[in-house]
This record gives structure tokens, sequence and C-alpha cells, in this order.
């Protein structure tokens, strides 16, 4: 006889479950559902318009979660999708004012939310970012990131990190050169099977561009220099040696000032913020 998945009573032959209990079952997450979504629009609402009396809005969810008897993994996520939908519609123009940026900082700190939690989807990293590039466009020099851990490559004096991209993939582009042509002659038949061929090859060189996997490494940018390292693989550039960056949606591709120089692409997951910090960075 089966047991109810929900009372774990006995459910009768070959059943999983009670009506009943089902029906119960299904009002609660009802009742968990509405809960959820009024508390994330209240969060969001005192996100967005600068409200500062934040325990005001602390009373109202507690109100809320023992009106609903709302299991603490939900109230999380409830913190987690007010704070990404703020996010969302703050960056809707590409500009996240020192206003918004206190407002959805004052949020995480009142609830000391952990950054990992409301960085599951990149919500996060995106204010972070945003406020990098803001900072840039003051003329002043970010200061908000702090690496834990060993660096693999050597940072110059008075050379400060602004963002630090791990596991990128780095490619060149390799000129591949051939010789193809065809041979003019006659065959002639030395014995059954065999034959002996008279002529000359002519033939050309072709080059032809491709674009190759280096390697997967870090990749770093300071106010001073790109950097990237991998197990094969390692420099640095000089912002001031870059003479053109094409944007991905990705990644980037940069173009050194050299004569001898080839595209060098580095594929960071971002390319809207690499392409914008690169292209601004020398103006700290």
């Amino acid at each position: 006889m089966g047991k109810c998945i929900y009372c774990g009573m006995p459910a009768g032959l070959f059943r999983k479950k009670h009506a009943e209990c089902e029906k119960k079952h299904n009002a609660l997450l009802l009742k968990h559902n509405r809960s959820s979504g009024i508390i994330t629009k209240a969060i969001y609402d005192h996100i967005i318009q600068y409200k500062v009396d934040y325990d005001s809005l602390k009373n109202f969810i507690n109100t809320e979660v023992f009106r609903s008897n709302l299991p603490d993994e939900n109230l999380k996520y409830c913190y987690i999708g007010a704070f990404e939908k703020a996010v969302e519609d703050f960056l809707s123009d590409n500009i996240l004012t020192k206003q918004e940026e206190k407002s959805l900082l004052d949020f995480t700190n009142y609830f000391n939310l952990l950054q990992t939690e409301l960085d599951i989807n990149g919500a996060y990293s995106r204010i972070v970012k945003s406020g990098i590039l803001r900072d840039i466009f003051e003329g002043k020099l970010p200061q908000r990131v702090t690496i834990n851990g060993t660096l693999s490559f050597n940072l110059q004096k008075n050379e400060k990190i602004i963002w630090y991209f791990p596991q990128v993939d780095y490619y060149e582009q390799k000129t591949r050169r051939q010789i193809v042509g065809r041979s003019h002659g006659v065959s002639v038949r030395i014995m059954k099977g065999v034959y002996y061929r008279i002529g000359e090859f002519k033939g050309y060189p072709v080059e032809t561009q491709e674009t190759i996997n280096i390697g997967t490494g870090d990749f770093a940018i300071t106010n001073k220099h790109l950097y990237f390292s991998c197990s094969v693989k390692s420099f640095r550039i000089a912002h001031s040696k870059i003479v053109n960056i094409t944007a991905h949606s990705d990644g980037v591709t940069i173009q050194r000032d050299a004569s001898s120089a080839k595209p060098q692409s580095f594929v960071t997951g971002d390319g809207w913020f690499t392409y914008n910090l690169l292209q601004n960075v020398q103006n700290v």
C-alpha cells in the first residue's frame, strides 16, 4: 500500500497521495506565491523610490511572513528578485547614478545580504562594473576590486587593478602559408600498374588567416596595462599601444600599434563592459 507524499499516511493501493492533502498543499503554495509577490514588490518599490526607512520595510516583511508562514528560502528569493529587478531598471539607460547605487547598497547592507547570493545571475557584478565606469568617466581611479590570492602576473609600481576576469579564452590571428598548383607533362608506362611521370610542377604560395585558440587564463585591466597569463603564454600591453578595439557580445578584439601585430581576441563574457573599460581607462 502506498503512502501519501504529503502527510506520509497510507494512501491506498497504487496511490501516492490523498486528494485532500494535495488540495491543502496547492492552496499553501498559492498562498506562498502571493505573499512572495507582495514582499518582492514592496522591496522593489522601496529601492527604486530611494526610501531610507528600512525599519518599516522590515516590519512589513515580518508581518507578511508570519501571516503566510513563508519559508526562509522563499523570503531569500524575494530579496534577490527585488534586487535584480531594481538593478535592471536602474541600468536600462546603461548609467548607474550615485543615488541609484547608494539605494541598492543601503538595502544590501541593512538586510546583511551576501554578494554571492545577489550575484547568482550577475546583478551585483553589474552595479560594481557600472560604478567603475562612472568613476572612470569622472576621471577617478576606481578602487572597487579586491583580489584574494596570488596574481599570475607582476604589477608595476603604482599600478592598480581595475577589473579582473578569470578563465578568459585568448585567440590570436595566424597566417598559414601553403604552395598550390598543378603539374604538367606525360606519363610513361614502365610495367603493368607502374607509371613514371615526365613533366614539371608549377605552384604559387597562398596565404590564409586563421584565428587560433592559444589558451585559457587570467585577464586583468589596470590603470596602465592589460595583462593575460595562461600556461603557454603571458604578456602585458600598455593602453597607449592599443590603436583599435572592437567589441563583441562576449569579449573584445584589440589591435596593437606595431607593423607585425595581429588582432588579439579575449572572450571575457561581457564585451560591452570590457570595451568601455579599455576605451576610457586612459582618462584616469
